[in-house]
Order: C-alpha cells, then structure tokens, then sequence
C-alpha cells in the first residue's frame, strides 16, 4: 500500500470546489492539481496538450450513446492504432496519471473522474462540493462578470457536460454518494469550514 495521501474533489460549478481544492493543497502542502493533469498525460503519451484540452472542454455524449468500456484495465491504446487519440484514450491517459501521483506524492486532484479512478485506493479521501443553484449563480456572476442569466445557463451546462462525462467513463452517477466519503454544501458553513472538516476527517483515518 502506498504511504502517499489523495484528496479528490469532484464539484458543481460555482460551488467553490476549485478554491477549497487550493486551498486544501496550500494549508497540507500538498500538491495541487486539476488542468496541469493535461500537461501530465501529454507529455507520457507524446500527443499534443490541445487535444486533451479539447477533449476536456468540448466533449458530448454522441448520439449513439455508450458508456466506454475497459477504461480502467490499465492499459492505453499504442500508437499505430487508428483510435489513439480517441476520447476514451486521452482518459485513459489521464487515468494513469492519477493513479502515478496517487503512488508518488501527496496531492490534490479536481475532477477527471479522480474518485473514480481512485475507487479502491485506501489512502484516497473523495469529496463532492456542491451548493444551491442561487449562491452558485451569485458566485458566477461575481466571479465571472456575467449576467444572471448567462450564469444560469453556463452552470447547468457545465454541470451537465461533467455529469455526461462521468457517466460515459465510469458508468455511474456523478452525484451518486456512494463514490464519495463526504459530500458537503459549501454554502452552509464557507470554504473555510469545509476545509476544517476535511482536515479533522483525515485524522480519524
């Protein structure tokens, strides 16, 4: 078993997921990471940063809809493959290099399907963050610059790309409890209590 700890945070947008993350991260000094995974994942499997981001920022379920298969066996799709840079091993990618930090360091990792990926790893602790749409749309609008209305729609079409997302490579519901050890409303007690709360969780592991 490995000696290293992981914090997962899957979150709803707005809901101030990301900053707890960070600052998570900074109070344990930890590493942290969400995007950088992209540069990660570029660099093992020698295809472009762009793809991954595209990948990530663009992807929809088609209208055939399925859920991937044999995306966590470990195993990535070798170069002379025609689906080398298909959705499913760009995640796989990913999943990877989840699963090497998870070995190798302490750290904490935002979204990718991290509580997933990392399902069986007892040294995992995975967090849902979520809130009420109406502090998620203030937070947005603040944040942002945006109308309450642009808000809105940029939430719940977020919300439902990740949500998409995390049913086509894992099968399951994003919000489903039983992938996660806490699932906490951020608008409740603040950012900062929430981390309080995941601090003393992990002294009682």
């Amino acid at each position: 078993m490995s000696d290293y700890h992981v914090i997962t945070i899957a979150r709803g947008f707005g809901s101030g997921g990301h900053a707890m993350g960070k600052m998570l991260a900074e109070e344990l000094g930890w590493s942290f990471y969400d995007r950088e995974l992209l540069q990660l994942a570029s660099t093992d499997s020698g295809i472009s940063e762009e793809f991954f981001a595209k990948a990530d920022e663009t992807f929809r379920r088609t209208p055939l809809f399925r859920i991937a298969s044999n995306v966590f066996d470990g195993k990535t799709i070798p170069p002379d493959r025609d689906d080398f840079i298909s959705n499913e091993n760009l995640f796989r990618y990913q999943a990877k290099m989840i699963r090497a930090l998870a070995e190798t360091e302490n750290c904490v990792i935002v979204g990718r399907c991290a509580n997933y990926v990392l399902r069986d790893s007892p040294n995992a602790i995975k967090l849902y963050v979520h809130a009420p749409e109406d502090v998620c749309i203030r937070s947005v609008m603040s944040k942002y610059g945006m109308t309450s209305d642009d808000a809105i729609k940029a939430i719940r079409s977020i919300n439902k790309r990740r949500a998409e997302y995390y049913r086509y490579f894992t099968g399951h519901d994003w919000k489903d409890a039983d992938y996660y050890d806490l699932c906490m409303d951020s608008s409740k007690i603040g950012k900062e209590k929430c981390v309080g709360i995941v601090k003393a969780f992990m002294n009682e592991m």
